[in-house]
């Protein structure tokens, strides 16, 4: 007898329609096959599937039984076909009859007692369920994660025998209430506050504009001059996430299993550090069946990249092509996976290998040679990547015992808002919410300037010897400059600070 249930496989941040085959009673010897290209975790989960339907009170089957997740030519892999599967084997073998299956997308991974565990996705898998209009039978804890998404009427189970009683109607079970993440908003006091900042008054200026327009900023400082301590407070001064811009995020983390692993509560953009000795697969993402890496967990967020020049070249290197397509594209032999990125990189380093270069109390050790090894670590290209560069000084004694509080996180986050707002008003025909994220030709657009402004520039180009990349970063910059003093056109001292915010160039 042929039974089929509907599921789901993660294709990036997507999830695409699995049917779940199962036919019993064909002639031959017992097996329990399975095909469609299955992985190590799904060819195992013959064992779990038989030993949860003998704990649960059901036979298991005395003929060849032959399991197809179709369509084949798409990998699967994970272990949430466990519970289609045994309910496509009760159905199969005439052990119960369920009348409404075809109405759920099912998902679940089974425990030998018949337990149904958590799966990663669950987010993912109501997106799809809602496109397809249909219900959504899952584990307790990815259905809660589910009903973040309206619309969608999901179901949470404990394990198979309940799963079972409720297709048959023995017993009722209520859908899951829209969960409406905005009443999960907490206030941002977890966050550590910019008052707490002792002095850095121009790196504080700088990281504020960094934040209005979504640029990318690199701190060049000794240590302890405030680089870390300053790029963590940058989640406290972000804009809220727009509705899409959250949900795409929670997408994200739902598909690499992190929604529950990581207990996200807050309402707020995701805020990424990896060490300096993560692969290129663990920044970009990969794997047999591709999953997403730090620089998509940190989308519509912060990926903070601390002692940027202990990174491998080739992993910095990797990130080039990301930062400007706003994407990451795996590519395998089942084919391509896409997985957004568009993220405000803070990066962070010694201004040498023993960190006192320029320091005015410490003298620096370190010969040219090893300042220009160290350097190299960071190519030309990369470096252009960083829309403002500034060199950060060591804190003064002054700054540190002064009891005077600095400008709270609040007071910096009203005016970047602002700023967020008007750039959304002037980009709303656009793919772009942010300067830092606009094209050449919006960049002529809107970051026109006076004769004035231009002559500036261009002495800049000359003297620096800039590249045209750069050249559109200084106007970006400006614009977002402008935009915090509700500048309708960019002034020269808008240009002249952006100019001021290439160190690396001025070396």
């Amino acid at each position: 007898m042929l039974s089929t249930v509907q599921s789901c496989a993660l294709r990036g941040i997507d999830a695409v329609n699995i049917a779940v085959e199962v036919n019993s009673g064909e002639r031959g010897d017992l097996k329990f096959i399975i095909v469609g290209l299955p992985d190590t975790a799904i060819k195992e989960s013959c064992d779990r599937i038989f030993s949860a339907l003998a704990n649960s009170g059901y036979a298991i089957p005395y003929t060849r039984t032959t399991v197809n997740l179709a369509p084949s030519y798409i990998r699967k892999e994970g272990s949430f076909y466990d519970l289609p599967i045994a309910l496509g084997v009760i159905q199969s073998t005439g052990q119960s009859y369920f009348n409404n299956l075809n109405d759920f997308i099912v998902a679940g991974e089974l425990g030998l007692s018949g337990k149904i565990r958590e799966i990663k996705g669950g987010l993912t898998f109501a997106i799809q369920a809602k496109r397809e209009k249909k219900k959504l039978l899952l584990p307790v804890e990815s259905a809660r994660e589910a009903s973040f998404i309206d619309g969608v009427e999901i179901f949470a189970v404990n394990n198979l025998n309940e799963t079972i009683q409720f297709l048959t109607g023995q017993i009722k079970l209520d859908p899951l209430g829209h969960k409406n993440f905005l009443s999960t908003l907490k206030n941002k006091d977890h966050c550590p506050d910019f008052s707490e900042v002792k002095g850095q008054e121009s790196l504080r200026r700088a990281v504020e504009i960094a934040v209005a327009g979504g640029h990318n900023i690199l701190m060049i400082g000794p240590p302890g001059a405030g680089k870390s301590m300053i790029a963590k407070r940058i989640p406290g001064i972000m804009s809220m996430p727009t509705l899409d811009e959250f949900l795409e995020t929670m997408s994200i983390y739902s598909t690499a299993g992190l929604l529950i692993a990581e207990k996200k509560a807050y309402f707020e953009r995701p805020f990424r550090s990896p060490h300096h000795t993560i692969s290129n697969a663990g920044l970009l993402g990969g794997g047999s069946i591709p999953g997403p890496g730090e620089i998509s967990l940190a989308h519509n967020g912060v990926l903070f990249l601390d002692e940027l020049s202990e990174f491998r070249r080739t992993t910095l290197e990797s990130l080039r092509q990301p930062l400007e397509d706003g994407e990451v594209t795996i590519s395998r032999s089942s084919g391509k996976v896409k997985f957004p990125c568009k993220t405000m990189v803070v990066g962070a380093m010694n201004p040498c290998p023993c960190g006192y270069l320029g320091d005015r109390a410490r003298k620096c050790k370190c010969s040219n040679l090893d300042i220009q090894r160290y350097r190299s670590h960071i190519s030309g290209p990369m470096i252009d990547r960083f829309d403002i560069q500034i060199n950060v000084p060591a804190v003064s004694i002054e700054d540190i015992q002064s009891k005077k509080l600095s400008e709270s996180s609040m007071d910096i986050r009203a005016r970047v808002e602002k700023a967020s707002k008007i750039q959304m008003e002037r980009l709303k025909d656009s793919k772009n919410r942010r300067n830092a994220n606009m094209s050449h030709n919006e960049v002529m657009k809107f970051c026109e300037l006076d004769g004035e402004s231009s002559t500036l520039l261009e002495m800049a180009m000359k003297q620096l010897c800039l590249s045209a990349r750069a050249y559109d970063k200084i106007l970006k910059v400006g614009r977002t400059i402008a935009d915090l003093e509700r500048e309708d056109k960019i002034l020269p001292q808008h240009i002249l600070e952006s100019i001021q915010y290439r160190s690396l160039d001025r070396l």
